[in-house]
């Protein structure tokens, strides 16, 4: 379903990585790993088409993603580490502005149960600059449960999270795997997460 073939990007007037090609298809999870600066985030956003590269092709459904725009950035959600959420809102309100910009309905029964989810049901009024890192991140992760497309790409998705929620976010990723979705994902912490078809990518640097 991706494919990346001869991906080139550069940061400033330094190369990243050159010469990168892979396939993902459906029910698989990709790790990527590489030391800081070795571009790891940027390739991350130049799949999510965030940032152009200096060449190469990238496709899904043999498609260049650039070509197919909305269409492919509706069956993905990017995860940075920026939560990418408004600071001033509550958690329950930030998802409901996620739902409306990604074009889907959900209830307020559904953004509830979302937070309740992930550990925030006592959280759901509170604005999120209240709330700690990790309970932000949660916050975040919820996003996933609400709507879930078929491709996750996540960015260094277990950073402030304690120990029962690296366990809730690892078994949202193994289940997501099972029923056929796509997770591409970047870890500095050691987690076992027992998947379909794993795969591993390692960039260097230059």
């Amino acid at each position: 379903m991706l494919d990346i073939t001869n991906l080139e990007c550069v940061r400033g007037d330094r190369q990243l990585f050159a010469d990168l090609s892979f396939s993902m298809k459906a029910g698989s999870l990709l790790h990527l790993h590489g030391p800081n600066g070795a571009g790891k985030t940027t390739l991350l956003r130049a799949i999510a088409g965030l940032v152009l590269p200096e060449s190469g092709d990238i496709r899904w459904n043999g498609e260049l993603i650039r070509k197919l725009g909305e269409e492919f950035n509706r069956e993905l959600l990017y995860l940075g580490h920026h939560y990418g959420l408004k600071f001033e809102l509550s958690g329950y309100e930030n998802l409901r502005v996620f739902a409306n910009l990604s074009g889907f309905d959900v209830s307020e029964r559904e953004v509830e149960e979302a937070l309740r989810q992930v550990g925030l049901a006592r959280c759901v009024e509170l604005p999120v600059k209240a709330l700690s890192q990790g309970q932000k991140r949660r916050v975040a992760l919820a996003r996933l449960l609400l709507h879930p497309p078929r491709f996750w790409i996540l960015d260094e998705p277990f950073t402030a999270l304690d120990v029962k929620a690296v366990t809730m976010l690892t078994e949202m990723i193994q289940t997501h795997v099972a029923n056929g979705g796509m997770v591409m994902l970047t870890t500095h912490q050691h987690v076992e997460i027992e998947a379909g078809e794993i795969q591993h990518v390692h960039l260097g640097t230059h």
